[in-house]
C-alpha cells in the first residue's frame, strides 16, 4: 500500500459523493484518485488506478454494486454504502469491510474507514466475496445477463446471446454471437445463476442454451453429441441427456 491512502468513490448521486469526500477531507494520509457515477466507470477507475479502497453504492443504474464487486474479484477492499433495508444488510456485516447505511454520520464514516484501514494494514482479503454475490443473486432470481471483465473494459452479454459455455482450467468460456469471452469462474457457480429452463449442464464441460440445439445424435452405445443450429457438435453424458430429456 502507498504511503496515502488512495479512494475511489462511486456512487450515482453526486450530493452522496459529496458527503464522502468531505468527510474524508477531516482524514488525513488519504487521497480520492477518482469519483465515478456509475459501475462501469468504477471498473475502468480501479482497473487503471489500482486503489487501496472503494466506496461503493449499492443501488446504481447500469450496474449495480453487487455486479461491481463481482468483476472487480477480492483484490480491492470494499466498504459499501447503501439504503438498504436491515435484513439485506446481514450479508454485507458478514462478507464486507463494512457497510454505511445511508444517510450516516461522520461518526460512523470514521468507523468504517478505521476498519478498512485495519483491514489494508494486515493484507486481508475481504472474506466471502463470491458467498456475497451468491446471495444477492438467490434474493434476485436468474441472471439476465452476463457481465465479463476484459482489464479495463465490461462485456455485458445477455443471456439470451449466449450458445453454450465452456470449461477451460480455472475460467468459463462463453461463446455467443460468433465470439468467445473468458471469465474466471467455476461452472458450478455460473451454472447456480443461470435460467434451469433455458441452460442445462449437459456435461461437466459444457453449459448449453437448449434454444441452439437442432438435434441430439447416438453416435454409440450411451454415447451422444448435441448438434447446434450453427453446426456445433457438443458431447453429451449420461447424465446430462437425462437433464435434457426433461427439458426437450
Amino acid at each position: 500500500m502507498s504511503e496515502a491512502l488512495r479512494v475511489v468513490i462511486v456512487d450515482d448521486e453526486p450530493l452522496a459523493r459529496g458527503v464522502i469526500r468531505e468527510y474524508l477531507r477531516a482524514h488525513p494520509g488519504v487521497e480520492v484518485v477518482a469519483e465515478c457515477g456509475n459501475g462501469f466507470e468504477a471498473v475502468k477507475a480501479v482497473a487503471e488506478l489500482a486503489p487501496d479502497l472503494v466506496f461503493l453504492d449499492v443501488q446504481m443504474p447500469k450496474l449495480s454494486g453487487f455486479e461491481v464487486v463481482e468483476l472487480l474479484g477480492r483484490g480491492v477492499p470494499v466498504v459499501f454504502t447503501t439504503a438498504y433495508d436491515q435484513y439485506a444488510l446481514r450479508a454485507f456485516d458478514v462478507h464486507a469491510v463494512d457497510y454505511l447505511l445511508k444517510p450516516f454520520n461522520e461518526e460512523r464514516f470514521a468507523e468504517a474507514l478505521s476498519r478498512a484501514r485495519a483491514r489494508l494494514q494486515t493484507r486481508g482479503e475481504a472474506p466471502g466475496l463470491d458467498a456475497l454475490v451468491a446471495e444477492a443473486r438467490q434474493r434476485q432470481g436468474p441472471v439476465e445477463r452476463v457481465l465479463i471483465r476484459d482489464g479495463s473494459q465490461v462485456h455485458v452479454l445477455p443471456v439470451e446471446t449466449i450458445d453454450y459455455v465452456e470449461a477451460q482450467d480455472d475460467y468459463v468460456c462463453f461463446k455467443a454471437g460468433g465470439r468467445q469471452y473468458l471469465k474466471d469462474q467455476t461452472m458450478a457457480a455460473l451454472e447456480a445463476t443461470l435460467d434451469p429452463a433455458r441452460f442445462v449442464r449437459i456435461h461437466r464441460s459444457y453449459l448449453l442454451n437448449i434454444e441452439r440445439i437442432a438435434r441430439v445424435e447416438l453416435y454409440a452405445k450411451d454415447s451422444r453429441a448435441a448438434m447446434l443450429r450453427d453446426g456445433t457438435r457438443l458431447p453429451v453424458s449420461r447424465a446430462g441427456y437425462a437433464r435434457l430429456a426433461k427439458l426437450l
